[in-house]
């Protein structure tokens, strides 16, 4: 029996990749984290994707288990836009003040714990760095560099799995509706939350969401690009030809 745990923030990628685990293992458990984000109000989002998933295809029977972790200490020792009122900026570095310090490092190392104890060799994160904003703890190298650190710190054979970076937001759209079908993108559409503003009043085509933040223009972006590659694909269907691939 091969078991997974899923790092499930109550977003679009987290959302898509809790599908893709539980299409793939036996037994799926998720976790969250409560760091003092602003846009907090995503936990709540939790509830209601996880409470629907169950009752998709067979994966209730493999969805086990969900916590949500404390680790207020992180938005305390941080000073960026995603855990205090300012407004998004580029910070000095370069990077945006979107960007948490060490956050997917300390996600990974208490997820790693929480899959030891539990018996659960796959840790399955949603990081990514095609489309993304530029955050160092997404970035592959980043991952398979803590992977060999947990592995020797804790004698073991964890797999940290990164579904999501080698593909766009339309490919995420793509790919959840591989998995899932329409009543997965509709879910994820109208459910989720990835919006830095935490906006849940405004609704728009592709999902909730201010539209005007990073992560907004990110995921409209993918979705209209994605409808684009639908409407292309049902085109070339009817009138017998194959479509272009997009590069």
């Amino acid at each position: 029996m091969s078991g997974a745990l899923v790092l499930f923030s109550g977003g679009q990628d987290s959302a898509t990749c809790l599908a893709w685990a539980l299409d793939r293992f036996d037994h799926v458990e998720t976790v969250g984290f409560d760091y003092g984000q602003r846009h907090r109000v995503e936990l709540d989002a939790r509830t209601v994707v996880l409470d629907r998933i169950r009752s998709m295809n067979d994966w209730g029977d493999r969805l086990g288990e969900d916590r949500i972790l404390d680790l207020g200490v992180l938005g305390k020792i941080s000073d960026t836009a995603l855990t205090s009122d300012m407004a998004l900026a580029t910070a000095a570095s370069g990077l945006p003040n979107t960007c948490v310090p060490g956050r997917n490092l300390l996600f990974l190392t208490f997820a790693a714990t929480i899959a030891y104890r539990r018996g659960l060799k796959h840790i399955v994160t949603g990081v990514c760095e095609t489309d993304y904003s530029g955050y160092p703890d997404c970035r592959d190298d980043t991952i398979k560099a803590l992977q060999v650190a947990l592995n020797l710190g804790m004698k073991t054979r964890l797999v940290l799995e990164t579904p999501l970076m080698w593909v766009d937001k339309a490919q995420t759209w793509a790919l959840a509706e591989d998995l899932g079908g329409h009543g997965l993108t509709e879910l994820i559409r109208t459910e989720t939350l990835t919006c830095y503003q935490g906006d849940t009043e405004t609704r728009n085509e592709w999902g909730r969401g201010c539209g005007e933040c990073p992560a907004c223009d990110l995921r409209r972006t993918g979705f209209e690009r994605w409808k684009q590659l639908g409407k292309a694909a049902s085109q070339a269907s009817l009138s017998g030809c194959n479509p272009i691939p997009s590069e």
